[in-house]
């Protein structure tokens, strides 16, 4: 506001203007590296036609045995829940609020009483629908020596050792961290203040004093006391 308000701002070059300041004052690194640290969280896209529990799990006899599952967690829930007499979802008596409110800091002490309460399901119940896991795609001869392998069948892609080499090779490394390397000349990473960069310096290894800030860079986190502040707000 105080640089539009300045006669040597024009608006035709207000965005060329924006942008050499951002050089110059480090704020496009920041802006770049809150960026890719929101890429490198938010999911791969999806199709666009696609279903949300198609987008969950892809595979249809999967969701099947999903919802199979959860009708049965649900039973045993609901059953539960008549014997004893206790609603799922209630609003609260006014009441029964007033009370809460002048106990909230004593929750944690105040412990209600829960052997009446049984466990929705036995583990080996859920062991029993994963051992039941067939892919009707998947023709399985029993007597094979993959069948004999495991009580879980189910078929899913793995990659096979070249292709974990392949895919891990950045951990191959050449030369070992042991921590003793702490003035081996490092590219300037930190300098640039670049989240990116800082990830595939630290791929191939990187000296235990510069650990901490090249971390920080990369969760694109800071100890600046406004972040502090922010943080302590919460």
């Amino acid at each position: 506001q105080r640089c539009l308000l300045s006669p040597d701002i024009k608006l035709e070059t207000l965005k060329e203007d924006i942008r050499d300041f951002l050089k110059s004052s480090g704020w496009e690194k920041k802006l770049q590296n809150a960026v890719y640290r929101e890429l490198t969280v938010l999911p791969a896209p999806c199709h666009p036609a696609a279903p949300a529990e198609h987008i969950k799990e892809p595979l249809a006899y999967m969701r099947r045995a999903q919802a199979s599952w959860e009708k049965r967690v649900l039973k045993s829930l609901n059953s539960m829940c008549t014997e004893l007499n206790i609603p799922l979802a209630r609003k609260r008596p006014v009441e029964e609020q007033k009370e809460l409110l002048n106990k909230w800091n004593e929750m944690g002490t105040d412990e209600p009483d829960l052997n009446l309460f049984r466990p929705v399901y036995a583990p080996k119940d859920f062991l029993e629908v994963l051992i039941n896991l067939r892919n009707p795609n998947y023709d399985t001869d029993q007597t094979s020596f993959r069948a004999q392998l495991g009580l879980i069948q189910v078929p899913l892609k793995t990659k096979d050792i070249p292709e974990l080499r392949e895919f891990f090779g950045e951990l191959n490394l050449n030369t070992g961290q042991l921590g003793v390397d702490d003035s081996t000349p490092v590219p300037p990473v930190l300098e640039e203040h670049d989240s990116a960069a800082a990830q595939q310096y630290v791929r191939q290894g990187c000296s235990t004093a510069l650990r901490a800030e090249l971390w920080a860079l990369i969760l694109n986190i800071s100890d600046q006391p406004e972040v502090r502040k922010k943080a302590s707000s919460l």
